[in-house]
């Protein structure tokens, strides 16, 4: 049957091109095309009422009136929401996608390599359970967790946690330290500490985020408690050295 997708671009050419590259994927079933992001809305509301919802919706981000990020804002909220694809001219939204959960971000001119990698995406994520991040069959492994887009040199590049030694809180922003240096990326601690809570980060501090592998020393000095990590040392909150102790003793006594 293939996959039933919805192709959207304001730009005539750039959709009819969109076209033709998912036409020449045999993974494609059904494309359904839209000009502007209501209409896109409009036929997404119409495919769930039939109950013939769309597998992926392929977005443009800069389009008149409901442009790219705020539909796919939209679109999160559904309960069967579809894959969201954004192809664009601009590099600058990658972290608005990470935040929607895009599965995958394509720049334009779109080659057809890496179209046909955004479908295997689709393919590969549908395969594991529903659209939209719903669970998968009972006893499935979790999901890894999910890298940070940053910023290089106009370059979009992630970086997963298992790159990274510890976080540092700025204010609505948090700075991720690695073995080769530090990016800056937009998203709280907080909510940082929640999705990569199954890749060993610990919280040690109101400003700290710490990877357990990489801590290579605890000192206690006076009453006051700090790690070294990457050759920083880092204060551990009262409430937070018990909890910290217990995780580094339990990590010793599973090391051969």
């Amino acid at each position: 049957m293939g996959l039933r997708v919805l192709a959207v671009d304001d730009e005539a050419p750039a959709l009819d091109d969109l076209v033709h590259l998912l036409r020449a994927d045999p993974r494609i079933g059904e494309i359904c095309t839209a000009r502007d992001g209501a209409t896109a809305l409009r036929q997404l509301d119409r495919a769930l009422a039939e109950g013939r919802p769309f597998t992926a919706v392929f977005l443009d981000i800069r389009m008149p009136g409901l442009d790219g990020t705020v539909l796919g804002r939209v679109l999160a909220q559904f309960a069967r929401a579809p894959h969201i694809v954004y192809v664009t001219a601009y590099e600058g939204h990658a972290v608005d996608a990470f935040e929607i959960k895009a599965t995958d971000y394509i720049l334009k001119p779109v080659r057809p390599e890496r179209l046909a990698e955004a479908i295997r995406r689709v393919t590969g994520t549908a395969s594991g359970g529903p659209p939209g991040g719903a669970p998968g069959p009972a006893g499935a492994p979790p999901a890894e967790p999910e890298p940070m887009p940053v910023e290089l040199g106009g370059v979009t590049r992630f970086v997963g946690p298992a790159e990274v030694l510890y976080v540092e809180a700025q204010g609505d922003y948090a700075r991720l330290h690695t073995s080769g240096g530090s990016h800056l990326v937009r998203i709280p601690l907080a909510a940082l500490e929640d999705r990569w809570r199954g890749a060993g980060f610990v919280r040690v501090h109101r400003s700290h985020l710490v990877a357990l592998p990489a801590i290579e020393e605890l000192r206690i000095d006076s009453g006051r408690c700090t790690i070294l990590v990457g050759g920083a040392e880092l204060p551990v909150s009262r409430r937070h050295v018990r909890e910290l102790r217990d995780l580094l003793v339990r990590r010793a006594r599973r090391t051969p």
